[in-house]
């Protein structure tokens, strides 16, 4: 048994991806901003305004720290997790970690209506991704043993692709990935 976290830029597919692995391999899911929020008792913006990141920062290592220590369920990270290196550490000696990869381009395709995330409250977002992408790509690969790069597959492709390279790491049982014979079309 061990734990599947998912560390990405922010709009990179972590919760959505991560609740169809978990119900893939009959886990626990658990967001780690819902989490954070759900102990706070205001959102992660509220609390961003009041506080400042390096508050929010400090509650999110110690929510993740937590998380971490429970055992066969996915966690989707915060897209800052990862600027801790205590945090990456732990990540990597206490689960699986897998990088949703999104370039700029595709994020802010997702994200453009988007009120919810502090750090993208600027005059120009696409600007802002693209330096966050610059500086935190090298911190999810730090962190990460698998990178998976997004594109445009379905949530179902994606959440297929982690389990097949979970399976071919000997992370997970076999039973849990499909076989790409038994989902090809059948021909009369």
């Amino acid at each position: 048994m061990t734990t599947i976290v998912l560390v990405g830029m922010p709009g990179s597919g972590k919760s959505t991806v991560g609740r169809q692995l978990a119900r893939r391999l009959g886990w626990s899911f658990v967001d780690s901003d819902a989490e954070i929020e759900r102990q706070l008792g205001c959102s992660i913006r509220s609390h961003f305004e009041q506080h400042g990141e390096a508050s929010f920062r400090d509650i999110e290592q110690q929510v993740l720290a937590g998380l971490l220590k429970r055992d066969s369920h996915v966690v989707a990270t915060g897209g800052g997790a990862v600027l801790r290196e205590e945090n990456r550490q732990l990540m990597q000696s206490l689960g699986q970690v897998v990088y949703l990869r999104s370039t700029p381009e595709e994020l802010i395709r997702r994200l453009r209506h988007d009120t919810n995330r502090p750090l993208l409250q600027v005059r120009d977002p696409m600007r802002k991704l693209r330096e966050l992408f610059r500086d935190r790509d090298p911190l999810y690969r730090d962190a990460a043993r698998f990178v998976i790069e997004t594109g445009r597959p379905s949530v179902k492709m994606l959440a297929g692709t982690i389990l097949m390279q979970l399976e071919l790491a000997g992370v997970i049982d076999p039973s849990h990935v499909p076989s790409p014979v038994a989902t090809a079309p059948t021909e009369h």
